[in-house]
């Protein structure tokens, strides 16, 4: 598959000289336009890219947390004229052989958020996790008003007219808090979710997961104050319920999809 024109990755990355460079391989053998954010490393993680052709490399001189870094990277996406921007993290965890697939999906829906759905062996995945995620799709879905899967992957493509325009600052630090936002907004602004599956991927000698148990409570908190906002969004609840039956997501092969034109 050729290199997808207009959409650019933007790949956050804090302490991770061990994969960064790995994964950016990987990226650019599929997108021309790669952006890493580097969010103050300490590890030598800007060093690991240093002789990488093609690679974009914006840094934060401290910590500022995963929301404002991919800020960040939108915003410079969306000003080299991006379409769409991919987001994937710089630990492994999502691999960039799966992009080709991303991208043929987003060709036939260029105007979907699109979600890579960790619904392949999960059992690979710690319960903790699995619950924890569980927990975090049921008061999204709910507070969405509409069935969202794997709500915790950060393996997506986001519309740029859906990024455009950004806020000056995340309204939490938290980036696990404004991902959840995003895909609130998202529903909330009528745009269409597609899921495509991917594995579920943990393997020895992974750096400790950025993601805390906490998280999940920092979520639910802040969906709750949206659901307070709206009433406790009562349309919104028998779809969350519905996960009870509906365990798996519809997902979609790039190849059933009609082109943009259809």
């Amino acid at each position: 598959m050729s290199k997808r024109p207009g959409v650019c990755a933007v790949i956050p990355a804090y302490n991770e000289a061990a994969t960064i460079r790995e994964v950016i391989i990987g990226v650019r053998a599929h997108l021309d336009c790669v952006i890493v954010v580097d969010d103050g490393s300490q590890d030598g993680t800007a060093a690991a890219l240093a002789d990488l052709d093609g690679v974009t490399l914006l840094r934060h001189e401290r910590n500022a947390g995963k929301a404002q870094t991919l800020l960040t990277g939108f915003a410079h996406a969306l000003a080299q004229g991006a379409g769409a921007v991919v987001t994937l993290d710089g630990d492994g965890q999502h691999r960039p052989e799966d992009l080709p697939r991303l991208l043929a999906l987003h060709a036939r829906r260029p105007g979907a958020l699109l979600i890579a759905a960790r619904t392949r062996r999960r059992e690979l995945s710690p319960g903790i996790r699995r619950m924890a995620n569980l927990i975090a799709d049921f008061w999204i879905s709910w507070a969405a008003g509409r069935l969202i899967h794997d709500s915790q992957s950060g393996f997506r493509v986001y519309p740029a007219r859906f990024l455009d325009p950004l806020p000056a600052a995340p309204p939490r630090r938290d980036g696990f808090t404004f991902e959840t936002a995003l895909l609130i907004r998202a529903a909330h602004c009528n745009v269409p979710f597609l899921y495509l599956d991917i594995d579920t991927r943990y393997f020895a000698g992974q750096r400790p997961s950025h993601y805390r148990h906490y998280d999940t409570w920092r979520i639910v908190v802040y969906v709750a104050g949206q659901l307070l906002r709206r009433g406790m969004n009562p349309l919104g609840l028998p779809v969350a319920l519905s996960r009870l039956w509906r365990r798996r997501p519809h997902t979609v092969d790039a190849r059933d999809l009609p082109t943009a034109s259809s």
